[in-house]
């Protein structure tokens, strides 16, 4: 018998917390739909769910294994996102499940101990880095030449990120700008992406990317298989920067990261402090650059955004670059 919620609620909530917890998983709060699957007594024996486009908190009863269990669960879950139009699919699992995820039709993307990261697209990774490599100016690929990326979210593109981006010029040849695609976010995807775009375009030494699902998105900050949350968000940490360092930097010959100083969110301080711990092992040296001021407090998003919801549009005109300002009046 298969149970489904969107998400599941009340005691069949509890139930599957309890379940998970039996197979030291987390159920982790960002979740849409569950589908669980319910033995003759309706215990949870095997359970699956979803955040956006990413499978997690797949877990099946050890007395039930070797009865397809799993394959039921993942199949309910691809069904669903189907449903939600959601084609490019991402799981993240122990490593010693990879033979059986890969019976299912996914691949690995990259994996270190105790994470395996995997996806539904054959050599979809290598297609993310030709994209990049394809808009990527030749004089860029010289080993010569000093290379340097920003990854942000730009929700929105302000004054205080272009000025990131001119300090960060200063300091290298050229500058690879990662937009994040996350789409838990006040602005879309695109409409960010757009916003940088538009911003930078006087800025010629500065090759603007959609990040994808491969850096610091629903993908790569995985919770739920860890079960104190402190470590969990330093695991999290780790593991996006590892695959920056490994699988992205390389090909794209990057050697400095920038970053601006976080005095406002906890979260970004903390995942700024890992960048400066983990990357220069990696032979990456990650630059911080003092955040613009104006008036007596750093120009944020956050600021950005809060006065757009409040209605005070003169506050925000002063906050982000032209560009930014006509593409927010259109939207609201």
């Amino acid at each position: 018998m298969m149970l489904e919620g969107r998400p599941l609620e009340g005691r069949a909530l509890e139930e599957l917390k309890i379940f998970l917890a039996s197979q030291d998983l987390n159920y982790d709060e960002g979740i849409e739909y569950s589908a669980c699957i319910l033995d003759d007594d309706y215990k949870i024996i095997a359970a699956g769910s979803v955040e956006e486009n990413v499978l997690k908190c797949i877990a099946v009863d050890p007395h039930h294994l070797g009865e397809g269990l799993s394959g039921s669960v993942v199949s309910q879950l691809i069904q669903y996102e189907f449903e939600h139009g959601r084609s490019r699919l991402f799981l993240y699992t122990k490593p010693k499940n990879e033979e059986l995820f890969k019976s299912l039709g996914f691949y690995t993307v990259f994996q270190t101990k105790s994470v395996l990261f995997m996806e539904n697209e054959k050599q979809g990774f290598e297609k993310f880095i030709r994209a990049i490599q394809e808009i990527t100016p030749i004089d860029a690929k010289d080993y010569g030449r000093i290379v340097g990326a920003i990854v942000a979210n730009c929700n929105p593109f302000t004054l205080g990120h272009r000025y990131l981006i001119e300090e960060a010029l200063k300091q290298c040849d050229y500058l690879h700008v990662f937009v994040l695609s996350d789409k838990r976010t006040f602005y879309g995807a695109e409409d960010r992406y757009q916003m940088v775009l538009k911003g930078t375009e006087d800025f010629n030494r500065v090759i603007v990317h959609q990040a994808s699902d491969y850096m610091v998105s629903a993908a790569t900050f995985p919770t739920y298989y860890l079960k104190e949350k402190t470590f969990a968000n330093k695991a999290n940490c780790e593991f996006d920067l590892e695959m920056f360092a490994e699988k992205i930097a390389p090909p794209l010959k990057i050697t400095r990261r920038f970053v601006g100083t976080e005095p406002i969110c906890r979260v970004t301080g903390s995942y700024n402090t890992a960048m400066k711990q983990i990357l220069p092992e990696y032979g990456i040296e990650v630059i911080e650059i003092e955040r613009k001021i104006q008036g007596e407090e750093v120009i944020s998003a956050s600021r950005v955004r809060e006065a757009v919801k409040k209605g005070r549009f003169q506050d925000a005109e002063r906050l982000v670059p032209e560009t930014t300002w006509y593409y927010l009046i259109q939207k609201t």
